[in-house]
């Protein structure tokens, strides 16, 4: 079994916004502004909120991620799908479809989705060199363990590659929680050879 440490990300609820349900949401005249960058090149925590809403209750407050995607896309975690009584799939980032309905407010408008509500995959970013580097060709899922009081082993780790990605694993607020995790904390990626 081999083993590489990876540092760990944790994603509170967020969501990506298209150019025309940004406009829909903040005005026509609005921009989408950097609060601060993010540890993947490119991708920022915007100035702009928005509330998560359905039928039984509501989340305010949720921040815009940047840059503006081609597709509008909700992450939250299974304790805020509680919340709000939906139940979304576990989804790699950009696959909605038939995903959860809810309804995204603005300062300005609002948006009703028929789909884009997921629950993110656990997943780490990697680049084509880290591939080879640690000798990941061909592997789509791998085990990960955390240490610490309330250690564990995560299961269906997927890797998504890209020569854009700094070498991160991502996981939601639950599944930090549930291990103590915070940002930061490094975590072991776990190679068994003979399951590639």
């Amino acid at each position: 079994m081999e083993k590489i440490d990876v540092q760990i990300g944790v994603s509170n609820r967020h969501v990506h916004l298209t150019e025309e349900d940004f406009k829909i949401l903040f005005g026509n005249d609005a921009v989408l502004e950097k609060n601060k960058d993010l540890t993947q090149p490119g991708q920022f925590a915007s100035t702009s909120t928005v509330t998560i809403k359905t039928e039984k209750d509501k989340i305010d407050n949720v921040r815009v991620l940047g840059p503006i995607r081609k597709y509008t896309q909700v992450e939250i975690s299974k304790t805020d799908a509680y919340k709000l009584g939906i139940n979304p799939p576990v989804r790699e980032s950009g696959d909605i479809t038939d995903s959860e309905k809810v309804t995204l407010i603005g300062p300005v408008g609002s948006i009703d989705l028929d789909e884009g509500c997921i629950i993110a995959t656990r997943h780490i970013h990697l680049s084509f060199a880290d591939v080879k580097k640690y000798k990941l060709e061909n592997v789509k899922f791998v085990k990960v363990s955390i240490n610490g009081l309330k250690g564990g082993i995560l299961n269906n780790v997927s890797l998504k590659v890209s020569d854009d990605f700094v070498f991160e694993m991502h996981i939601d607020t639950d599944d930090a929680n549930a291990h103590l995790i915070k940002q930061g904390d490094i975590a072991t990626i776990m190679v068994d050879r003979d399951d590639c």
